[in-house]
This record gives C-alpha cells, sequence and structure tokens, in this order.
C-alpha cells in the first residue's frame, strides 16, 4: 500500500541511469564555454532511493534534457559517504565528475572518521545547495509520550531505558540524539543501524522508543498512523506539519538540526563551468511540477550561490564537529 514520498520524487527522475566507466580525462583542448561535450557523471555515495540519490536522478536528467548530454548517476556507497565523495575529489576538475553530497561528507565526516582522505572543504568545488530536507521527532503510537516534555520526563524518571535508532554512527540521526541528550539533560540508548529504512521499520515495529529522522523519510508513516510526529527537529515549524512545534519550542533552547544535500565538483573547477552548473541547479528546483513534491515531503530549495554554499559548507562544519568533539564519537 505505502508508496513513500522518496518514490514518488524519484518517479519525476524516470530517465535511465546506468553505470559510467572511469571518469574522461581532462581535455585541456576544450573550452569551458562549450562545456558540456560529453557525458556527466554524478555520483551517488549513498544507496538507492535514499534523499542525495533521488535528488541526483533529478538534477540529472533535467541537465540532461536541457543539455543534450547524458548525465549518468553511479552509487558508490560505503564509508558514511566517503568512497564517492572521494572518487570525485581525486578527478579532473572539469565538470564531468560531480558528486551530490550532504552534510555527512561534508560537515560531519571529518571529525567522525580518524583517516579521512579528503579534505570535504579544500578538496571539493562546492556548486549549490540542492535542499534541506527537515525532520522529526517521531515515536511509536504505542508509546505513551505526546510531547517532548513527556519524553524528557520518561528519560530522567529511568535513565537509558529509552532508545533511539538512526541510520549508523555518526549519522544525523545519531547525531541529533546526542544532541538532543547533551541539551535536555536525559540519558537514552543509542541504537545504531546500517541504514536510515532499518531504523525505522524497527521503531513502527516497536522495538525503538524513538528517532530524530529526515521528514521524507517518515512523513508517509506519520500520514498512516503508523508514527507520532512529536516534533520538528529544526528551529522552525513544517509547512507540511504546521501544528508540530519544534523541540526547541518544546522546552529544549538552542536544539537546532539540518539535514542537506548539496552538489560539489573537485577543488579548482573552473568558475565558468561551475556557475552554469549553479544556474541550471537553481531552475530545475524552481520548476513548478516540484514544488508540491518538496511541500509535501517536507523538503525546501534554498537559492545559493557557490560562494554563499561555500560558507554554508564550513559554517555546518564548524557546528557539527563541536557536537561530535563534545559527545567523544568516533567511526567504528
Amino acid at each position: 500500500m505505502r508508496r513513500t514520498i522518496l518514490r514518488a520524487l524519484l518517479a519525476l527522475a524516470a530517465a535511465g541511469a546506468a553505470c559510467a566507466g572511469a571518469p574522461a580525462a581532462w581535455a585541456a583542448s576544450g573550452t569551458d564555454a562549450a562545456y558540456p561535450q560529453r557525458p556527466i557523471r554524478i555520483i551517488s555515495p549513498f544507496a538507492t532511493g535514499g534523499i542525495a540519490d533521488t535528488f541526483a536522478r533529478i538534477i540529472g536528467k533535467h541537465l540532461s534534457t536541457a543539455w543534450g548530454q547524458p548525465v549518468v548517476v553511479e552509487n558508490r556507497t560505503g564509508a558514511g559517504g566517503n568512497i564517492g565523495a572521494d572518487l570525485v575529489a581525486r578527478a579532473a576538475p572539469d565538470g564531468y565528475t560531480l558528486v551530490m553530497g550532504n552534510n555527512g561528507t561534508h560537515a560531519v565526516n571529518a571529525s567522525l572518521f580518524a583517516n579521512m582522505p579528503f579534505d570535504p572543504i579544500k578538496d571539493f568545488t562546492p556548486v549549490a545547495l540542492v535542499i534541506e530536507a527537515e525532520g522529526l521527532l517521531v515515536v511509536p503510537p504505542s508509546e505513551p509520550y505526546n510531547s517532548v516534555q513527556d519524553i524528557i520526563r520518561a528519560a530522567k524518571a529511568d535513565p537509558g531505558k529509552l532508545s533511539y535508532g538512526s541510520g549508523g554512527i555518526g549519522t544525523t540521526s545519531h547525531l541529533a540524539g546526542e544532541l538532543f541528550k547533551s541539551k535536555a539533560g536525559v540519558n537514552l540508548t543509542h541504537v545504531p543501524y546500517k541504514g536510515n529504512m532499518e531504523s525505522i521499520n524497527d521503531l513502527v515495529a516497536g522495538r525503538t522508543s524513538m528517532a530524530f529522522a529526515t521528514m521524507p523519510t517518515v512523513l508517509p508513516f506519520v500520514k498512516e498512523g503508523r508514527l507520532k510526529a512529536i516534533a520538528v527537529i529544526e528551529n522552525q515549524r513544517s509547512s507540511a506539519l504546521p501544528d508540530v512545534p519544534t523541540v526547541a519550542e518544546s522546552g529544549v533552547p538552542g536544539f537546532d538540526v539540518k539535514n542537506w544535500i548539496g552538489l560539489f565538483g573537485p577543488a579548482g573547477m573552473p568558475a565558468s563551468i561551475t556557475d552554469k552548473l549553479n544556474a541550471e541547479v537553481q531552475r530545475i528546483m524552481k520548476l513548478p511540477e516540484l514544488q508540491p513534491q518538496l511541500a509535501s515531503a517536507g523538503a525546501r530549495f534554498t537559492p545559493t550561490t557557490p560562494e554563499e554554499f561555500a560558507r554554508f559548507v564550513k559554517a555546518e562544519r564548524k557546528t557539527w564537529s563541536g557536537i561530535i568533539e563534545t559527545a567523544g564519537i568516533k567511526a567504528q
């Protein structure tokens, strides 16, 4: 019965995406103005069907239509997105190999992993912020909690009894829980999974107490009554669920967690190519047919220049490094 919002979005990108070969060599004789002259690869460092993968395919489809060149999305998963991102960091800076990164690959992992294969700031050219996906604190209907304060009272009454699932060590769903523990002064038990959907499936089944999840992932379950939305984890309410308060306004001031994805190229990419890609992302994400799906999924597009996106990434890097250091989290 369930057709998730992510699957609906993915249908918009129904143009086929096959595996690509090795990136083409830098064409020194080509001109930036003629870009693109051959197929473009967008690396999705996460599994098929996730937010980054879905929007990589949406962007790829429309770029291909606009430019008359194939745009191939290739999934290179592993190490929290590091494997796919590293492939792009090492590619020629010619605009033909890009990555749909996120707050994990470009803000979190550098503090999480002891041996990073790349520098998330120095080794990439930020192109454009694609979406910010709102998030929710959700619980199964079987749980008696109906507010953030209900959860805090229960957690303080029996420290460690309540659990929260996540998509794995260092994921946003994990770090949001650590931030909640710190800000609310409670002890929750973290249960890491190998992916967000595994975590949510167990939550629906009542095997964990709560989750801090992206809106596109859990909103279908909320609408079906299989999960209860307790609070929005950003510092502003969502138009998808306007009556649901934020965690911050529910008595945990300073709590603000953002999930985002964005397009990056290798460091040193010419400004003319970067600007051309940025302009197309702005155009695509404003297309009328995308707006209802974005709104209903609890995702939003904020136009950015490459320079604005670069500043955004640096700020996110600073925020998450502080959270990870305070919690003493390391990748396992």
